[in-house]
């Protein structure tokens, strides 16, 4: 899964013909890990219509501030530059997609 930062997010997901699923973690976040191989089985099948990516909100403050997140892990979908769909907090991959489907 591919790490953006907050040098390079506007050119990877605002940018993004693709709609983009950006994970908001921190290495010390038990629940991101938990929920890092649902997001990468999400990214190898999901590929052709959803790009995934990760940002560290310990290294990345300023993109983390902007978007208002408060608890890792946050996913925020972003659908032509712009934020569409909010998920706080690990989920199964099942009803992970289920959350992000009417937004896809």
């Amino acid at each position: 899964m591919a790490e953006v930062t907050d040098a390079d997010f506007e050119a990877e997901v605002i940018g993004s013909d693709l709609p983009v699923l950006v994970q908001f973690t921190a290495e010390w976040c038990g629940p991101c890990r938990q929920l890092a191989p649902v997001l990468k089985d999400i990214a190898a099948e999901e590929g052709h219509r959803l790009k995934v990516v990760q940002i560290d909100v310990d290294r990345n403050p300023g993109t983390t501030i902007s978007y208002g997140v408060m608890a890792t892990p946050t996913l925020l979908l972003f659908r032509d530059g712009e934020p569409v769909r909010s998920i706080v907090g690990a989920r199964p991959k099942r009803k992970l997609l289920a959350d992000l489907a009417d937004a896809l």
